[in-house]
């Protein structure tokens, strides 16, 4: 919010954000920047080709051109800018995926029960739900699992590439990604370190997808893939354990479960490696701040997990046979935070 608004005015535009979140949610929906991939068109072209009314379409549209996710020519006709190329289902980077996870109903009908969170601390779900965890829920949703699972492979590669160029892998033999998903991340390193080997370790629901997509990307000879709960164990045998956004999707009695099966899995000279955002000392008013405490929230409404910082993953290690070794940032908002056996 730039600092110049009035106060009064801040706060409206603060208080106006689902508009904005919405109106971007039926743009990828509808698959408006995808139709704009060959050239700017006018709304009534945009409206035939989606279904839509060609005046209501044109509102919504010159809504998100006021904020610079399209632009309007002097024609009236729509077009792309950098912003919108990413709303792309298929460009390079897409954040198609991550648009509507984030915008969707799911996530959307669960910060509706913000209240209920914060009076009782438990996530939204539990409300309907007291014995349930968010990916047990997904697992009757595949439609919706699909999308959280594609959703978070586009984030994979620019992780990979920032983790791989801060973090050297070298020393190991076998890297295994604990909650891996599609194997999107650990691809990306295996592809930077040649003489490495990788293991997948996810919920059975999801491992065939990483089978699938290592394969097609000629992995399957350099990473098994299985699956299972990490909370009664993970597979031993690898030199590192990765666990990129796990931990933070559970609370700290869960967490310290889930890295005392990780303990008892890794020999003596393994290292631990969770990749997360780090909880500021302090909170200001800067990017990282922002980011890193709507992200708290939003594990607190929709997983029950909670940001950590420097001091808490020093704890939770302590609690869990481990011990910090170093904090290793990237250039992207996450940090490799290494732990050794204790």
């Amino acid at each position: 919010m730039p600092p110049s608004l009035p106060p009064a005015l801040a706060l409206y535009q603060m208080s106006v954000g689902p508009y904005l979140s919405r109106a971007l949610h039926l743009a990828a929906k509808l698959g408006i920047a995808d139709q704009l991939a060959g050239g700017p068109r006018d709304a009534r072209a945009l409206a035939a080709a989606t279904q839509t009314d060609p005046a209501a379409l044109a509102r919504v549209l010159r809504f998100l051109v006021s904020v610079g996710v399209f632009d309007e020519g002097e024609d009236g006709r729509f077009a792309l800018t950098p912003i919108s190329e990413l709303l792309r289902a298929d460009a390079p980077g897409s954040m198609h995926a991550s648009v509507l996870l984030f915008t969707g109903d799911r996530l959307q009908d669960s910060w509706k029960e913000i209240e209920y969170c914060v009076r009782t601390g438990q996530p939204a779900f539990r409300r309907d739900d007291p014995d349930a965890d968010p990916f047990t829920q997904m697992q009757a949703d595949p439609e919706g699992a699909a999308l959280f699972d594609k959703a978070m492979a586009s984030f994979a590669p620019q992780t990979a590439a920032v983790v791989a160029a801060a973090y050297d892998f070298s020393p190991f033999a076998t890297v295994a990604d604990v909650g891996g998903g599609n194997g999107a991340l650990l691809l990306g390193i295996l592809q930077k370190y040649p003489a490495l080997r990788g293991l997948v370790f996810d919920r059975p629901d999801v491992v065939e997808r990483a089978r699938a997509h290592l394969a097609a990307n000629g992995m399957a000879d350099r990473c098994d893939v299985v699956g299972g709960s990490f909370f009664a164990g993970v597979p031993a045998g690898a030199d590192a354990y990765l666990l990129k956004h796990v931990i933070h999707d559970w609370n700290d009695e869960q967490s310290a479960a889930i890295l005392r099966a990780v303990r008892a899995a890794i020999p003596a000279h393994g290292r631990l490696l969770i990749v997360e955002g780090l909880y500021p000392a302090r909170i200001d008013r800067s990017l990282e701040s922002r980011g890193a405490t709507a992200n708290d929230v939003n594990m607190l409404v929709c997983t029950g997990g909670r940001q950590r910082s420097e001091a808490e993953f020093r704890q939770l290690f302590a609690a869990s046979g481990f011990q910090l070794a170093r904090v290793v940032p990237t250039f992207a908002q996450v940090s490799v935070i290494e732990g050794v056996c204790a």
